[in-house]
């Protein structure tokens, strides 16, 4: 359900000025990732409703762990360790954090909730309390103005030694496959969404569902259908603020949901041997108007 709510160069010298060697120890020497569990969402200070993905100005943009009112009490808990976060432009290309690395941390519990920016120091950005976990959330200002022309912005997550400014693909040393992203608007035009919808038997459309998004750079994130009149979410697992390119959605039999069959663009997807289905989602460019891809999932 739709939702109706500085230049290139120079970030890139300040990215370069801003960069700080993050390791306790070589990066050659850590042991590879295996894909990072859980999920991250962007909300305002109060952390209610989570996924809240357009707003009126940076500085009312926090980061929070989720999961969200309509998802299982254990899902999309990051594991426990210290985090780095930053914002770029959605193709991860243009550095708009503007302070550096170090202050950007945030530690994660075992409880898989964000609950301490003690490891930033002096520099830590500003914290509110999550109504709907208990745990903070996470100022991601200050960064600059998106050079996008929809307003789309990318906000990350990664352990914080795994940041490898060698590694290839990496964004500004955030690697995304071992990363996690949500995308956010600030004074939008155009609002973009792919949203996975789920329903057995032409029945109603269920909530508490999980929905795999991985964007056009690898970076991967959950989302879970969820109803939520305040922000306009009707049953949906939304990705908003998608930017133009491939994305997929991967679904997989899960408590609630064996799958039959998933729906997109007019193509029929089958699950295989695993009970999981990846549905390509090309994005195009929109620069006004409000614009859904539908994933259609039923359930038997």
């Amino acid at each position: 359900m739709i939702r109706k709510l500085v230049c290139a160069a120079a970030a890139g010298v300040a990215a370069a000025a801003l960069w700080v060697t993050p390791w306790a120890s070589s990066p050659a020497t850590a042991a590879p990732l295996l894909q990072l569990s859980g999920a991250i969402f962007t909300s305002d200070v109060s952390g209610a409703p989570v996924n809240l993905n357009h707003y009126a100005a940076k500085e009312d943009v926090y980061l929070n762990g989720g999961p969200g009112t309509n998802a299982p009490v254990d899902a999309a808990g990051l594991p426990a360790g210290i985090y780095a976060f930053q914002v770029t432009d959605p193709s991860g290309k243009t550095l708009l954090s503007t302070d550096p690395v170090a202050c950007r941390r945030v530690e994660v519990d075992d409880s898989g909730r964000f609950a301490s920016v003690a490891s930033s120091g002096a520099c830590a950005h500003a914290t509110g309390t999550d109504a709907e976990d208990g745990g903070i959330t996470v100022q991601l200002f200050p960064f600059l103005d998106t050079p996008n022309n929809g307003g789309e912005y990318k906000a990350w997550l990664t352990p914080y030694d795994a940041l490898d400014p060698t590694a290839p693909g990496n964004r500004h040393g955030f690697v995304p496959a071992d990363s996690k992203t949500d995308n956010f608007k600030v004074r939008a035009r155009a609002i973009v969404e792919i949203d996975t919808r789920f329903s057995r038997d032409g029945g109603p459309f269920m909530d508490g569902l999980a929905a795999e998004w991985t964007d056009t750079l690898g970076a991967h994130n959950v989302k879970y259908s969820e109803y939520n009149p305040a922000v306009l979410a009707f049953h949906e697992a939304h990705v908003e603020a998608a930017e133009a390119g491939l994305h997929t959605i991967t679904v997989t039999d899960q408590p609630g949901c064996e799958i039959d069959d998933v729906h997109h663009d007019g193509q029929t997807f089958f699950p295989g041997a695993t009970g999981s289905v990846t549905v390509p989602v090309e994005v195009k460019k929109h620069m006004k108007g409000d614009h859904t891809y539908w994933v259609d999932v039923h359930c038997v």
